[in-house]
């Protein structure tokens, strides 16, 4: 399987900060473009959701939340045997929990060059695993000490911060409106987003060039917990696919999702919920090492996986 051209965008970016080149997109561009890329997905998802009722993706909606909630249980002592502190294991956790946007986006980008088909309504899978896993993380950390938590601040960020509003309001917008409500937009949604992406890739790949000092800073646990945890949540994720019967392309997908760690949502909630946990650890994990090996490595991985396990 080739690499997909949007991934060579990302090496672009990390060879970039590797030889000290001055290239850099403005913040506000990098803003916007995630911006884009948020509201493209979660529109894509809620005009395929216009198409179908909602009550038959009540078991996909159900297992793919339980799915997010159940990773952090999971990973948290096998992270507290490697010595991390109750707080940085619950963070780093959380982080494996949810998911990462733009993963999900190389992988259907993938699946597309490939010609294998998925379920149209697949980012809906990302809108409802964005949360549950932070939520099950918080819950790791302050077992002993859940009054002290500010839950009403912390429901706020999770439900109302940007990845989450953006993604869910454009499923509402899609769901509304339809394929023919949202014709005139498509242009501007649907025909650049590859390219967009190509773009926010060097970006990406600029700030996990720049983070490598940090991943040998850390060592082995952060080395070990990014490319050992994504291949084996895949496996939980393929599985939670095949027993839903989702096509090939949905089962590979579903495991990108469950291999994938948030970098955007789950800082920004663990800040808040645990400010003790070192960010850096869970960042670095996530976006130095993981986000890497999966749009490298993972990403063909998981699609041969699917093919094997579905014989499409």
């Amino acid at each position: 399987m080739m690499i997909d051209v949007v991934v060579f965008f990302f090496l672009l970016g990390v060879f970039a900060r590797l030889v000290r080149s001055d290239l850099r997109l403005p913040e506000a561009l990098y803003e916007t473009l995630s911006i884009y890329l948020l509201l493209a997905i979660g529109l894509k998802g809620g005009i395929e959701l216009s198409k179908q009722p909602l009550v038959a993706l009540l078991p996909q909606i159900g297992a793919t939340m339980a799915l997010g909630l159940a990773i952090p249980f999971v990973l948290y002592p096998v992270l507290r045997g490697l010595r991390l502190s109750g707080p940085d294991a619950a963070s780093v956790a959380a982080h494996y929990g949810s998911v990462s946007v733009v993963t999900f986006a190389v992988a259907s980008a993938a699946l597309m060059r490939e010609g294998i088909p998925f379920e149209s309504h697949a980012s809906l899978w990302v809108a409802v695993m964005e949360a549950p896993g932070i939520i099950s993380g918080i819950l790791l950390a302050r077992l002993s000490r859940l009054r002290e938590v500010k839950w009403a601040t912390l429901a706020h960020e999770v439900a109302f911060g940007k990845s989450v509003l953006l993604l869910v309001g454009g499923l509402f917008i899609g769901a509304i409106a339809g394929e023919a409500g949202t014709a005139p937009i498509q242009a501007v949604f649907v025909e650049p987003f590859k390219g967009v992406l190509a773009l926010f890739l060097l970006e990406l790949g600029l700030v996990a060039g720049g983070r490598l000092a940090e991943v040998r800073r850390f060592g082995f646990v952060v080395i070990g917990v990014g490319l050992v945890v994504p291949p084996v949540l895949s496996l939980a994720g393929a599985g939670v696919g095949l027993m839903l019967g989702l096509s090939t392309g949905g089962v590979a997908l579903l495991a990108t999702l469950a291999a994938s760690a948030s970098y955007i949502a789950a800082p920004t909630a663990m800040r808040i919920a645990v400010p003790e946990a070192n960010a850096g650890l869970s960042i670095t994990a996530a976006l130095g090492v993981s986000f890497p090996f999966n749009i490298l490595v993972g990403i063909p991985l998981y699609i041969a996986m699917a093919q094997a396990l579905t014989g499409g």
